[in-house]
């Protein structure tokens, strides 16, 4: 047992949390709530935005569409405090071993402490090993925007090529996106993570290897996918600079792996090092996030972990009812475990944020797609939902039809800044517009009454109206939540990721499953290493009829070559 876990705490982590009184609550509820529509809520109450809607900073989170009542809410409330979310959340802040199969803490709290309190881990604080490596990380990227670091011929950086993948990818990814309006001038970013040769091939056409910084992101310096990129991107660059001694001055590794880094030619010097207490989709807070660094500067790297540190304290601090991760937590448990929703849907209303999306695919999927407890025990309630997304306005070109029409409910989360970041004429307020507008369209829908009358309005009667009718009729009562920010920067950026960070959390901690280990990624490549030596000329192994086939197939057009 670790220190301040207490035999109580245990035995809440061993409830079956459909069996509380607090989740029957929710159930016998639900049955008052199926027939209920949105749009009679709304009529019936002035004040529902108010009363349904939570602010933090700039950040304001609207979950007044969504089917519930104040009754709603009091009982999630209830199952938050059944299943103790914030001794839970205590226990994370606290260095506690909360990832109970591999027996670790969980700090990416600890990355963007800016208070410096101290966080023990094995009795030693970790916050100056973590200030240190964010001390190393400034003056590299310093040197680089400066011109002081050169590379091998003597030219200064150009292009910055991230390789990674996972968490050593998405985030860091996402983030330069998102800030693309505060990059450096001078840098071209890059990200490299697909396995598939086009990639890397497609990214180093047109580059000039005397001026590419690669950064390479393996926290064991192993990882297959990586380390094969990282060996393609060394022969591109030696095939132009013809020496070994270019490597040092072209590639730095963002890893714990001394060796492998000085094996492949790496100035250890230029290693950049993180923890095993850091999960890799919770990672571009550490030195995973040079590449984001490099591209905003450290001013504006800093300020994004200002803002998930005051998303933390709010976590945190606040209490329950006025808490927006448990909000949006909670609202989600209702709306998958009660309502039935199977998925759901992040769009943001910036392009900015197009990979928001695939960020929190991630970051949750791979948190709470899990399928038993954290003793083991098979879950006896729906987890994690698919989680998916692009951005608006592309969107309602697209799969919008399925959203307002289809027979499954998608509850949607909607983001939204009130200010551009530049300023083209009608844009920003053609796409406020279209978002405000969706979410009042999915919550009101269109009556038969409503549609009739329009179809009249436009000179249409008899069997042809009849006929149309059906397919304008918008059932409506499809639950979103809008979160509305003053503008896209940094801070508020490192608010947003923090809050669903955490939302994925108490999510998970209802749930009672583990959100910090992924045990599911391990089998697919436990196979893929047996059938890699298959295709490239090996002794055919044991498999299934479908993959012995397949295997033999490509291994065949490898040998016609």
């Amino acid at each position: 047992m670790t220190a301040g876990t207490t035999w109580a705490s245990l035995a809440v982590d061993m409830t079956d949390i459909t069996t509380t009184p607090a989740w029957q609550a929710l159930a016998d509820h639900h049955t008052t709530m199926a027939s209920v529509h949105m749009r009679d809520l709304f009529a019936g109450d002035p004040e529902r935005f108010t009363r349904f809607s939570l602010t933090h900073g700039d950040l304001l989170l609207d979950f007044s569409k969504n089917r519930i009542t104040a009754a709603t809410m009091d009982r999630l409330h209830d199952l938050a405090r059944a299943i103790d979310v914030k001794g839970r959340a205590e226990r994370m802040f606290r260095g506690e071993a909360i990832n109970t199969t591999e027996n670790r803490p969980v700090l990416h709290v600890a990355l963007r402490n800016r208070s410096n309190t101290p966080i023990p881990v094995g009795g030693v604080d970790v916050m100056p090993a973590v200030n240190a490596v964010l001390v190393r990380m400034a003056d590299f990227a310093t040197a680089v925007h400066d011109g002081r670091w050169l590379g091998y011929t003597g030219h200064p950086i150009a292009h910055i090529v991230n390789i990674g993948i996972g968490g050593s990818d998405l985030g860091p990814q996402m983030a330069v996106e998102a800030l693309a309006h505060r990059r450096h001038p001078s840098l071209d970013m890059h990200f490299v993570s697909n396995v598939d040769g086009s990639q890397m091939a497609r990214t180093l056409t047109g580059l000039d290897p005397a001026r590419t910084l690669f950064i390479v992101a393996s926290k064991t310096f192993t990882t297959e996918e990586t380390m094969t990129n990282a060996a393609s991107a060394r022969a591109w660059l030696l095939a132009a600079l013809k020496d070994d001694a270019a490597v040092a001055r072209h590639f730095v590794a963002v890893s714990t792996n001394t060796r492998g880094v000085n094996d492949f030619g790496i100035d250890t010097a230029n290693m950049f090092e993180f923890w095993d207490w850091v999960g890799g989709r919770y990672s571009l807070w550490s030195a995973i996030g040079l590449s984001i660094m490099l591209a905003v500067g450290p001013n504006g790297f800093f300020a994004l972990l200002d803002g998930a540190h005051d998303m933390d304290r709010h976590f945190h601090d606040a209490p329950i009812e006025r808490n927006l991760p448990i909000a949006l937590a909670l609202i989600g448990i209702w709306n998958a475990n009660f309502l039935g929703a199977d998925s759901h849907a992040v769009i943001p209303y910036d392009q900015r944020l197009h990979r928001l999306p695939a960020f929190l695919q991630q970051l949750d999927m791979e948190s709470n797609g899990k399928s038993v407890t954290r003793d083991g025990a098979a879950v006896s309630a729906h987890t994690g939902p698919i989680v998916w997304g692009e951005p608006g306005t592309n969107g309602q070109h697209a799969f919008f039809q399925l959203l307002h029409q289809g027979t499954r409910p998608v509850p949607i989360d909607f983001i939204l800044a009130r200010e551009s970041d530049y300023r083209l004429g009608r844009h920003h307020s053609m796409l406020v517009a279209n978002c405000l507008a969706q979410s009042e369209a999915l919550m009101m829908g269109k009556t038969a009454t409503e549609a009739r009358a329009e179809l009249e309005r436009d000179g249409l009667a008899g069997t042809a109206l009849e006929r149309l009718l059906p397919h304008k009729v918008f059932p409506g009562n499809r639950p979103s939540n809008t979160i509305l920010i003053d503008r896209l920067d940094p801070a508020t950026l490192g608010r947003l990721i923090a809050l669903y960070e955490h939302k994925v959390f108490v999510q998970g901690a209802i749930w009672g499953v583990n959100s910090f280990d992924q045990w599911g990624v391990e089998l697919g490549k436990q196979l893929a290493r047996r059938i890699l030596g298959e295709i490239e000329g090996g002794p055919a192994l044991p498999h299934d009829s479908s993959t012995a086939a397949l295997i033999a197939r490509v291994a065949a057009r490898n040998r016609q070559r």
